[in-house]
């Protein structure tokens, strides 16, 4: 995956992106992905988070009432991580089918391990902020797809911001500090939004240095539609932190 998220120099003469058919078909083929993956990853955490008999398997009960991981929620939880840092090294010559594999595997994986949203929201919030970041994400991914704004310096610095958000995630399990949940929150939002818009103009400029080739553009779609799920989903997050009405 790392191969589609390094800066591509944006070259001249590509201001008419927008208007090439070959690139909207492509761009679809993203978004479809993309749509249908979202579906197959809320059904997964709604089942995992509602149906009492799947749940079990998720989570066990405490003496106290208190919910906790099972060993194979721990494992799915897990899982999306090792699959994306494990497909770095593993796959150096990734096929369409192979990055098509890992794009559901992850999809699959992330889906169930939400099911805590549902035990800890409600249904109502939970849906309303979907809906939220759906829109939120149409439109920076439409600016993305638009703008002829070279966004590549604006990715690279949103990718080591994500790093330091992850190392002050860390660091709050332990401090447990409620200004610093905050600050971590807010700036999710703003880092997942940018790499919303900045990783949909990297899509286009891919589309164009592939030149063509059919498989590559397959490989890149799956590849797209993983970036741009995982964006997704850690926005909602992070709105769900805002918004969400806890049970």
């Amino acid at each position: 995956m790392s191969d589609f998220r390094h800066d591509t120099v944006a070259r001249q003469g590509s201001a008419d992106m927008a208007t090439d058919a070959g690139l909207r078909s492509f761009m679809l083929g993203v978004y479809n992905k993309l749509a249908l993956g979202l579906a197959v990853a809320g059904g997964l955490a709604w089942t995992v988070g509602n149906v009492e008999a799947v749940r079990q398997l998720f989570y066990t009960t405490g003496p106290d009432g208190a919910l906790s991981m099972s060993i194979l929620g721990m494992a799915v939880q897990w899982a999306p991580l090792v699959l994306i840092f494990g497909s770095m090294f593993l796959m150096r010559r990734p096929t369409p089918v192979m990055t098509n594999v890992l794009y559901w595997a992850v999809v699959a994986t992330m889906g169930a391990s939400l099911g805590w949203i549902f035990l800890v929201y409600s249904g109502a919030s939970v849906a309303t902020t979907f809906f939220v970041t759906a829109a939120a994400f149409a439109g920076l991914s439409l600016y993305g797809y638009t703008t002829k704004r070279d966004l590549s310096a604006i990715g690279t610095f949103l990718i080591m911001a994500l790093i330091g958000l992850i190392i002050a995630s860390v660091v709050n399990i332990f401090l447990n500090s409620p200004m610093l949940y905050w600050i971590i929150t807010y700036a999710g939002v703003l880092i997942f939004s940018g790499l919303i818009a900045a990783d949909t103009q990297r899509l286009k400029l891919t589309y164009y240095d592939l030149g063509g080739d059919q498989a590559a553009m397959s490989v890149a779609t799956s590849y797209g539609a993983l970036g741009l799920f995982i964006n997704f989903v850690n926005l909602f997050l992070f709105l769900l932190r805002i918004f969400g009405g806890r049970e």
